[in-house]
């Protein structure tokens, strides 16, 4: 769907109602139902993934075809598969307890697991098919319908993928809205079911402002400042080498990066040489390396460029990760160098935002509670990164801090285990998807009760008038 915006809201409206008018009229539906719909999605990242790597390159100015294959469309088809396997558990009804003396009586009790109906998902340009076929996956084997906003950052992906929903779906499954910020508001706005959002947390706030208004429940896939703490006995070559790739992966613009470097302060030049070293080593040229992603767009390689610029300012030092010396600043692209930022504070921006690209600042601890205690201090974050060898010192991390997931002696990597759920905390989002827990995101947990044959309420007394009976069931409610 596209149109302007004075058109939209309402066919967005239309759609949404004919979304939930099919979904209400075809329940209950099998879950084979839900499996073609997985099993179609499959099918159309598999005969248009090199299409939609083509297109993801082109929107990014330059984004490998390698990089868009394993880090969109690879992982989208995996999770795919992981809901087939687990949609027919997941949704099984659970059995729970009845209470004494009811279920001695033959009352019943279960959780049922049902779709929600229409579920709404507004998708990020950072990794655009990845955010959208993975919850879409799982919202669709929890049985729902979706309708989907991509980001009009990445205006051809977003058009292509549009086209081939269109394609591998009726409009009353899945349907696709494009359009700029106006439109993502007024879509954010309508009576979904359920509406998940992945995106920046200062935008996520007028998400849940927007959904409040119809008590839309919502999910909210932010990002944040996520600390990566290298403690004293980390392997610090290794560390340094995970660290870097975690950073410059998509040029840092992952909601996951490795936002700051915690480091005692004597391993500080052992660990930013490290750093570069490695960096170095992957990106031995920037400019023309297709493995180097470039910046999404002018605007935001500014901001980068500011926040550099305004650190360097109030007293940090720029260490800037350029091994083949190129003219960064004489280039028509948005690509940009790895740059470390030393003696950084907190009244500078790059310790405030989410940078979200190539920078990377370094602050020292001298024993591990100062760095907790700085986290701590600060918004909890969406990742939280420890590397190390003391199982003591990692529990410490593990038991005083708070974050939406954490991976040990690596960054990031949590994502990819399909069992465990994606979520933040705080200001780093709400909710989660992949897992079980996911499933129990886009479903309704909904109890159903059967009381047996005996007349209850007579036995208890607590039908009137009241009398001895219910005074008995009272005293034995209180002992």
């Amino acid at each position: 769907m596209n149109a302007n915006p004075a058109q939209l809201e309402d066919a967005m409206s239309l759609m949404l109602s004919r979304q939930k008018a099919v979904f209400t009229a075809a329940r209950p539906e099998p879950l084979s139902t839900r499996r073609d719909r997985i099993e179609r999605c499959i099918a159309l990242l598999k005969a248009h993934g090199e299409e939609l790597a083509a297109a993801m390159s082109a929107d990014f100015g330059h984004r490998n075809r390698e990089l868009g294959m394993m880090a969109d469309i690879v992982p989208s088809i995996s999770f795919a598969k992981y809901c087939i396997k687990n949609m027919s558990r997941w949704s099984r009804a659970e059995r729970r307890g009845a209470p004494f003396p009811l279920g001695l009586l033959g009352a019943r009790a279960e959780l049922r697991y049902e779709p929600k109906g229409v579920i709404g998902i507004v998708a990020p340009w950072n990794f655009p098919v990845g955010l959208t076929m993975a919850p879409l996956a799982q919202a669709l084997a929890a049985g729902n319908r979706a309708m989907l906003k991509p980001s009009e950052f990445t205006e051809r992906t977003s058009e292509l993928m549009a086209e081939l929903i269109a394609k591998f779906f009726s409009e009353d499954e899945i349907g696709v809205v494009l359009g700029g910020p106006e439109v993502g508001a007024a879509f954010c706005a309508l009576p979904f079911d359920h509406l998940l959002f992945t995106g920046a947390t200062s935008i996520g706030r007028h998400v849940l402002h927007a959904a409040a208004d119809n008590l839309v429940p919502v999910t909210l896939e932010l990002g944040g400042k996520s600390p990566t703490i290298v403690g004293r006995t980390a392997d610090m070559d290794r560390a340094a080498d995970r660290i870097a790739m975690g950073k410059m992966m998509n040029s840092g613009q992952i909601c996951l990066a490795p936002d700051y470097l915690l480091i005692p302060e004597e391993l500080e030049n052992r660990a930013i040489e490290a750093v570069v070293a490695s960096a170095s080593a992957m990106y031995p040229t920037l400019l023309r390396n297709d493995d180097h992603t470039s910046v999404i767009n002018t605007r935001h390689r500014d901001r980068l460029r500011d926040l550099v610029t305004e650190a360097v300012g109030k007293g940090a030092e720029a260490i800037e990760v350029n091994p083949a010396n190129e003219d960064f600043a004489g280039s028509n692209g948005n690509k940009l160098p790895l740059t470390i930022l030393r003696n950084v504070t907190d009244d500078m921006k790059v310790m405030q935002d989410e940078i979200f690209g190539p920078v990377l600042p370094v602050k020292t601890y001298r024993a591990m509670g100062e760095a907790i205690d700085y986290i701590n201090a600060h918004d909890r974050p969406l990742g939280l990164y420890y590397f190390g060898e003391d199982a003591r010192e990692r529990e410490e991390v593990l038991t005083r801090t708070i974050s939406g997931g954490v991976t040990i002696n690596d960054v990031m990597f949590h994502f990819s285990a399909h069992e465990l759920p994606f979520g933040g905390i705080g200001a780093s989002g709400m909710g989660s998807y992949h897992g079980p827990e996911g499933f129990r995101t886009f479903s309704h947990a909904r109890s159903v009760y059967r009381q047996p044959g005996i007349d209850v309420a007579k036995l208890a007394g607590l039908k009137p008038p009241y009398g001895k009976t219910i005074q008995r069931t009272i005293g034995a409610g209180l002992k």
